[in-house]
């Protein structure tokens, strides 16, 4: 089902699930939970034996800083089945902003890393890093985006380039 973020009346992004008026048959819900269930035992499997101090390549690293909730992840494709590097945007409901940052997947030699974050349909000024990176671009910061405007990101890692839009107030 698609899910919607909005930014709620205490100005706190909350997800809201679009159903378009279908229903889940009871047998369907079932077996979704039982799928979810298995995956997340074995992600609890999975977090219990590896050490604790190992981090999981290209997932988000906190460089927005304290208090920032990731909403949104936009993956960077090098081919159709290779993520190179992923553009999350967080939200911090104490600063009232919005972040953005590409991580890399696997980190190495300095290569050109783009992150962008900015509002749409109309926009006063884009927040952008852009340069040559070994780990990540960014983090830029976006304040709330006026009634009507929905925030947009982008990433791009070597050539490879991916955007998307949504959260709307």
């Amino acid at each position: 089902m698609p899910v919607s973020l909005c930014v709620d009346g205490n100005d706190r992004p909350s997800r809201h699930t679009i159903t378009r008026g279908n229903t889940m048959k009871s047998i369907r819900h079932k077996a979704v939970t039982a799928g979810a269930l298995a995956v997340l035992a074995l992600g609890g499997t999975l977090a219990a034996t590896a050490p604790a101090s190992a981090s999981t390549a290209g997932a988000y690293n906190g460089a927005c800083g304290t208090g920032y909730e990731v909403f949104m992840s936009t993956p960077i494709n090098s081919s159709r089945t290779t993520v190179a590097a992923t553009t999350y945007v967080a939200y911090s409901s104490a600063d009232k902003q919005w972040c953005a940052v590409t991580v890399r997947n696997k980190p190495g030699a300095r290569v050109f890393m783009e992150v962008t974050l900015d509002t749409w349909p109309t926009s006063n000024s884009t927040a952008r890093d852009a340069g040559s990176y070994t780990t990540y671009a960014g983090p830029v910061y976006k304040d709330l985006p006026e009634p009507g405007q929905c925030m947009t990101w982008s990433g791009s890692i070597d050539i490879y380039y991916n955007s998307d839009r949504g959260l709307c107030p």
